[in-house]
């Protein structure tokens, strides 16, 4: 069974940072992974990927604003988040897909606001 285990997330000021872990509990390497990320009422969307090669894909509302990494030494997925906005605040999740199943963490909150 594959752990995913999110972290960082917490309340900050529009405008603010925050940076989210995700410790997986098996080996990343040659892994797609991805955030997601669920508002109150709102459908999950994507918010960025990463494939085993290091290529990474954005939603448009976050392009600029976030960035999407990984140590693989560290089984670990990283989501930069700069700029925040309201509309941000979700529940973000990190997913990674092995042997064709996407497997996902349960979440970290992010609250933006003043």
């Amino acid at each position: 069974q594959v752990q995913l285990v999110e972290s960082g997330g917490g309340l900050v000021q529009p405008g603010g940072s925050l940076r989210l872990s995700c410790a997986a509990s098996t080996s990343i390497s040659n892994r797609a992974m991805g955030w997601y990320r669920q508002a109150p009422g709102q459908e999950r969307e994507l918010v960025a990927t990463i494939t085993s090669g290091g290529s990474t894909n954005y939603v448009d509302s976050v392009r600029g604003r976030f960035t999407i990494s990984r140590d693989n030494a560290k089984n670990t997925l990283f989501l930069q988040m700069d700029s925040l906005n309201p509309e941000d605040t979700a529940v973000y999740y990190c997913t990674i897909l092995l042997f064709g199943v996407w497997y996902w963490g349960q979440g970290t909150q992010v609250t933006v606001s003043s």
